[in-house]
């Protein structure tokens, strides 16, 4: 393969790695609320909801996967992260809805990564008759390693925003319990001293004969 080959099959391998083909975002979820999402599929088209609960509460919400002819695909109640793929029957309109209504006062920040299909090969290889070249090759593998580096650096910075809430939570409450120590120490200080000057300041009983 010569230079111009190579430099074309780079230039290929280095603009496909800056698309993303997914859709994520994180959304806070107030408590008794009811938020949807909705996403066009193709029917025959393989499509993959995950989500994860990152702060609030006991870290759980009920999620429903709703079809365009109002069929419920998939339910799960109070789970903290769980993944669903299916293929499209029909053509339409799908609902991922997330529910915090049984939550009274905890607020939720949930991640989600909705994909729909499959990630399209690098151009100038799907469409090869004959076998890859080595440059080639090794630029499928390098795309496939990072796509995954991706996923890994993702689900390691919503644990650690996990860690770092619960730390936070951890602190907070130490702290409060600090405060109440104090105060209570004080108060049993101040308690003791008003006994002991009361108890000093009592009059003699022949003090209070010649009085």
């Amino acid at each position: 393969m010569n230079s111009h080959q190579s430099v074309k099959s780079l230039f290929i391998f280095f603009l496909c790695i800056s698309v993303s083909l997914t859709v994520e975002l994180t959304f806070e979820l107030p408590d008794n609320a009811k938020e949807c999402f909705y996403e066009e599929i193709e029917s025959g088209t393989d499509f993959t909801v995950e989500f994860q609960v990152v702060t609030g509460g006991h870290y759980d919400i009920d999620f429903e996967l709703i079809a365009p002819n109002k069929e419920v695909l998939y339910r799960e109640v109070k789970k903290q992260y769980d993944s669903f793929s299916k293929k499209a029957d029909v053509r339409g309109v799908y609902a991922a809805c997330f529910s915090n209504e049984f939550s009274t006062f905890s607020h939720k920040l949930v991640y989600v990564d909705w994909q729909v299909g499959t990630e399209d090969p690098l151009p100038g290889l799907g469409e090869h008759l004959t076998a890859m070249t080595q440059m080639e090759s090794s630029s499928h593998s390098l795309h496939e390693n990072l796509n995954k580096v991706v996923d890994y650096q993702t689900h390691h910075r919503l644990r650690e925003s996990q860690g770092r809430k619960r730390a936070e939570d951890l602190n907070e409450r130490v702290f409060l319990w600090a405060v109440g120590e104090t105060v209570a120490i004080i108060v049993i200080l101040i308690g003791q001293v008003v006994i002991l000057r009361n108890f000093f300041s009592e009059k003699k009983p022949s003090q209070m004969m010649f009085s």
